[in-house]
């Protein structure tokens, strides 16, 4: 699924007013209406107070239409026109007049003194500003969104919560309404996916409005969400006569004194994922661990706590490397030495992408299209400091070209980053903050790229599923007792998940 920008999204209007034969207008009363029906479908008449706030733009005529819904089924709505300029949209203006035929005219706020009164059990319909805002709003509209957020009321924004930029930071946190859903036409929007923005937003949903997918095709936008629809195709079946050989063998290094436990689970996710053959490289501490802890998995070893030569004799099809390994100077000296000499896929994760960063030169060692996988901190110690989660987006983004790489960046909505696109999970929760899932993690890509997947389909696919197994596992166990363990235990759900067939379209609400 694509995420376009604000002026992609307005093309993308224009297109499809274009080749279906309707107007504007048209299009903008098939979008209110299905939020109406979100609506419709939740609360009954005056079962609440309702307040519509519209601007005086598309967004506000989106909010007009909303309003001439709820008035001819009889929900109790009072609406009001923010009246921060004499520009109007010519949507707006010849929705007004449709209201008006009601009778029922809506209230002008030019002042902070004609803001209305609003109860904590009210619902907000906010149309003020949509997706083309470029800069904050100022005067009396920047108070009526503080005032509306003291409020405490539940708060329903129509595209985007005003104030809220889809495609730059915003600088003045009180300048935005902290929606409590949001009804977002057709695509996701960037602002949704960045953790800066998560104070603004706790849930979404995707209103299909029908616009044009052959036009969004040809725009080639360079983000995308990653959705059930986008898995499947990457899946690959497995056929009768299929043998363990065909499915590839993993090299897992990593593992110190203490920190064989992450070598542990990583290689167990290889191994889980489907990889046929696994091996795992560690120090000889960490031998009768592995035999016993994973009997299927075969084991090499280094010197007695430490990882130092790398003198490994198994010859997999790809490496995966890092978890739990240290960052000595006697494996760091040993890792140079892999790292120059290595021509296979590798993913790099942990201690390796801490030594990488010590020594960026050895970047320019690595096999093209390489997984990094990094959390924050790690991340930042490769690309730097960011400005805010855009310029992250732009770094990470620069690094992946210049190094021909892959980086997956761990977070909340983890984005797989490229030189070409970035690709956001939809899948995932806070089951996930638990020690060694990031571990979990690089076995399950390294384990797919051993069984052909490329290493970005391996990437995406990998970050998916090992969402989806703490969306299935929290609502069996709860977030707190899930584990890095327990990711490899709801493994096979996910898998039987991916064949489901959805009651509703996939994965187009979403909590924060």
């Amino acid at each position: 699924m694509y995420i376009l920008s604000s002026k992609q999204m307005a093309e993308a209007d224009k297109a499809t007013i274009k080749k279906n034969g309707i107007s504007s207008l048209e299009l903008m009363e098939r979008a209110a209406n299905l939020c109406f029906q979100w609506v419709y479908q939740r609360i009954k008449p005056n079962d609440v107070k309702i307040h519509v706030f519209c601007g005086i733009g598309n967004n506000g005529g989106d909010g007009l239409v909303i309003t001439r819904y709820l008035m001819e089924n009889n929900y109790n709505v009072s609406c009001y026109i923010v009246n921060f300029s004499k520009k109007r949209s010519k949507n707006f203006l010849a929705n007004y007049e449709r209201l008006k035929e009601l009778g029922d005219w809506p209230e002008v706020i030019s002042t902070e003194k004609e803001f209305p009164e609003i109860n904590e059990n009210d619902l907000i319909i906010d149309a003020i500003f949509g997706n083309g805002l470029s800069r904050p709003p100022e005067g009396f509209t920047k108070k009526l969104i503080q005032y509306i957020n003291q409020k405490q009321a539940f708060i329903l924004a129509i595209d985007m919560p005003s104030g809220l930029y889809n495609n730059k930071t915003v600088e003045d946190q009180k300048n935005v309404l902290k929606a409590n859903h949001i009804l977002t036409f057709q695509y996701p929007k960037l602002a949704f996916l960045l953790s800066e923005n998560k104070n603004y937003i706790e849930s979404w949903k995707i209103i299909d409005i029908g616009l044009d997918a052959e036009f969004v095709e040809s725009l080639h936008p360079i983000y995308n969400y990653i959705t059930k629809n986008e898995i499947l195709p990457i899946y690959k079946f497995r056929k009768k006569w299929d043998h363990k050989g065909n499915f590839g063998h993993s090299l897992l290094i990593g593992g110190s004194f203490g920190k064989i436990g992450a070598i542990t689970l990583a290689s167990k996710a290889a191994l889980k994922i489907g990889s046929g053959l696994v091996s795992a490289y560690v120090p000889k501490c960490g031998y009768q661990i592995l035999q016993t802890a994973i009997p299927e998995v075969m084991t090499e070893v280094d010197t007695d706590d430490l990882l130092a030569y790398f003198n490994f004799k198994t010859k997999a099809n790809v490496i995966g490397i890092g978890p739990g390994m240290g960052t000595t100077e006697k494996t760091a000296k040993g890792f140079e030495k892999f790292i120059k000499e290595n021509k296979k896929p590798l993913v790099i994760d942990a201690d390796a992408i801490n030594l990488l960063a010590k020594d960026k030169n050895l970047l320019n060692f690595l096999p093209e299209n390489t997984v990094i996988t990094p959390h924050p901190k790690e991340l930042e110690r490769l690309i730097g400091v960011w400005k805010n989660d855009y310029d992250k987006l732009a770094k990470a983004k620069k690094f992946a070209k210049k190094y021909n790489s892959i980086l997956v960046l761990k977070d909340a909505i983890t984005a797989i980053v490229t030189k070409d696109a970035t690709y956001f999970n939809s899948t995932g929760n806070p089951a996930l903050a638990t020690a060694g899932s990031g571990d979990v993690l690089t076995g399950i890509i390294t384990g797919l790229i051993a069984q052909n997947y490329t290493p970005l389909d391996a990437a995406i696919f990998g970050v998916y599923i090992h969402g989806l197994t703490a969306d299935l596992g929290s609502l069996e166990i709860g977030y707190e007792t899930f584990t890095a363990s327990s990711i490899l235990d709801y493994l096979p759900d996910a898998f039987m998940n991916l064949f489901e067939k959805p009651t509703q379209p996939d994965n187009t609400e979403q909590e924060n």
